[in-house]
């Protein structure tokens, strides 16, 4: 069944100008029903190696709420319709935008976040305003000078869709493109729909929780870093925790994910940004981004993003990489052209995160206190405690805290936060 819608929507999608006149209503609520049927869950195995030991994990397929195209449609007939979306706002095999358009939907213009609109920018590469050259539809950067919407952006529309998918990591920005984008709405009287997808990371929580004196566009809500929740959950906190500015509240519907728990090991079908390649990266994400604030490469401009760790001079580890410029990734990365003595991680975040369910530390205290230089390692101290959230476990690492000291710091935010966070999950906890 999914073979079939698929093949319909490429279709409708390569003769869209002739099919487009042949679509009635009856066509239309047809196409819905067949992505319907296609919303059963189903199961892929991973293959995770713990200490050596090759164990099948089971990996459910859910129903992301992208595709559950009959629950949201009707509500964009006879709108003008704005769509935040990435290269992971998939239907099927195609784009969200090609869908809706190709169902009749008045889309009006496209919101790109960090990446782009079809995910081909690299890491912090700014992005600009523009026309989607498949579409012609205009598209509005919200990754450059622009973070937010403006009311001239939204002027001619009635409703803004969300479409992105998420790693459930704080400092990882699409949660504060959301952010944004609900503010905006709020304050110009629009209405909101997300189309929520699994959290790869969901299924634990961890890390310091923010505080908000260091808040920026990586980190702007107080919660850990690893926060267990979807952007579906998280617009639901940010509204009723009234965390957007002046305390307004966004008019925001939820498209919930079908066969989906936080106990899931959700295994992401399509990259969600050009660093994070596969699901080892995903999973390594939240426990070496605090890297990027050190002299520490990460692998940015290697076949292994946030899978490696290393820096020339490095006396610990056997592994060798060279970071290099690599188009529509990275410009230059971190150690460009020098050779980096380190440590290849690929196999340990596999599985150890999925049993661990915690942050590793243990990285980045070895690698401190194996530094000759110590004044050199936290090489940009202040995005180091941004993507922290404070300045706290810097100080802390220097100090010579354990990685349980450390960890033990954080329970009595963490017991706060996890009370909190039960008031807005839409799916069944881990």
């Amino acid at each position: 069944m999914k073979t079939i819608f698929t093949r319909c929507l490429n279709v409708i999608n390569h003769y869209d100008i002739c099919l487009m006149q042949l679509i009635t209503p009856l066509g239309f609520f047809l196409l819905c029903c067949l992505h319907v049927a296609c919303g059963q869950q189903s199961t892929t195995s991973a293959v995770s190696v713990n200490h050596g030991v090759v164990k099948s994990v089971q990996a459910v397929s859910p129903t992301v709420g992208a595709e559950r195209i009959n629950a949201y449609v009707p509500l964009l007939l006879n709108k003008r319709v704005g769509i935040v979306a990435n290269q992971t706002s998939i239907v099927g095999g195609v784009h969200l935008v090609d869908t809706l358009m190709s169902l009749h939907v008045n889309v009006a213009s496209v919101f790109a976040p960090e990446h782009g609109f079809r995910g081909d920018a690299g890491a912090g590469e700014t992005i600009r305003n523009g026309i989607d050259a498949k579409t012609g539809l205009k598209v509005f950067s919200l990754y450059g000078q622009t973070k937010k919407p403006t009311a001239e952006m939204l002027a001619n529309l009635d409703v803004v869709i969300f479409d992105i998918q998420d790693v459930g990591a704080r400092f990882y920005t699409y949660l504060s493109t959301l952010h944004y984008v609900m503010e905006a709405c709020a304050e110009n009287d629009k209405e909101l729909i997300v189309l929520d997808r699994p959290n790869p990371n969901g299924f634990y929580i961890d890390g310091p929780v923010l505080n908000l004196e260091f808040k920026s566009f990586v980190g702007m809500h107080p919660i850990p870093v690893v926060h267990g929740c979807t952007l579906g959950e998280m617009a639901g906190m940010i509204n009723g925790q009234k965390w957007l500015k002046n305390n307004v509240q966004c008019s925001v519907k939820v498209i919930a994910c079908a066969n989906y728990s936080h106990k899931n090991n959700y295994l992401l079908p399509i990259r969600p940004s050009p660093n994070l390649p596969n699901a080892a990266s995903v999973y390594l994400y939240p426990s070496l981004c605090f890297f990027e604030g050190t002299n520490v490469s990460v692998g940015r401009g290697t076949a292994w993003p946030f899978q490696v760790i290393g820096y020339p001079g490095n006396t610990t580890g056997t592994f060798e990489f060279v970071p290099a410029d690599i188009a529509h990734v990275v410009n230059n990365p971190p150690h460009e052209g020098k050779v980096c003595n380190g440590h290849h991680l690929t196999e340990f975040g596999e599985y150890h995160f999925l049993t661990s369910k915690q942050l590793y530390l243990e990285w980045l205290i070895g690698l401190y206190d194996q530094c000759d230089e110590k004044s050199k390692f936290f090489s940009v101290p202040d995005f180091f405690d941004k993507l922290a959230g404070s300045d706290q476990l810097r100080t802390q690492i220097q100090a010579g805290k354990t990685a349980s000291e450390i960890r033990e710091l954080w329970q009595n935010d963490l017991s706060k936060y996890k009370a909190m966070r039960t008031q807005y999950l839409l799916y069944e906890d881990f």
